[in-house]
């Protein structure tokens, strides 16, 4: 298996109506009272972190994987005309099968939802992920979630039948 020769990082980028920024640890508490609605759980369990819990996951995340060969990459979403934040995208790259793989991730908050937000920062994942030698992009999604179908969808993702703790794996390979 090939290992990362230099890892892929989070570096800004920008999109029409959002600046996608690498995690950083004092956006910890604007994202408790984003990510706070018990709604956004619905498909994937648990329950929304506290500000101090989600100071310590942010933490770590910017620390990175323990793994050199993996690489965390994070943004928080903030809307340009708002500045505010209303969300993440996130990348865990590693070594696969066909070269580099990017399992991705995005969240919106409740009160930005249904604006197309998360569909226009995942598209820019996923050309980033291209420009930086990604050759596999896949997501796991809830079968009954049709706002992330709609965003894999969007991102040129197609549902194998492959599943993963009751969720359908979304592949598209890059380049």
């Amino acid at each position: 298996m090939d290992r990362l020769r230099e890892p892929v990082t989070a570096t800004a980028m920008a999109t029409e109506r959002l600046e996608l920024l690498p995690f950083q640890v004092e956006f910890a508490d604007e994202m408790a009272v984003v990510l706070g609605d018990q709604a956004l759980h619905t498909f994937i369990g648990g329950a929304p972190l506290t500000p101090p819990e989600l100071r310590e996951r942010f933490g770590r995340l910017v620390t990175g994987s323990p793994d050199p060969a993996v690489s965390w990459c994070n943004w928080v979403l903030r809307i340009r005309e708002e500045g505010r934040l209303a969300g993440t995208v996130q990348a865990t790259i590693a070594p696969g099968g066909d070269g580099l793989e990017a399992e991705i991730a995005w969240v919106v908050g409740v009160p930005w939802q249904g604006r197309g937000l998360a569909t226009e920062a995942a598209r820019a994942l996923v050309d980033r992920l291209g420009e930086q030698g990604v050759r596999t992009v896949v997501a796991h999604i809830h079968p009954d979630h049709p706002a992330s179908t709609a965003v894999a969808t969007a991102c040129g993702l197609v549902p194998t039948d492959r599943m993963h703790d009751g969720e359908v794996r979304w592949q598209r390979t890059v380049r």
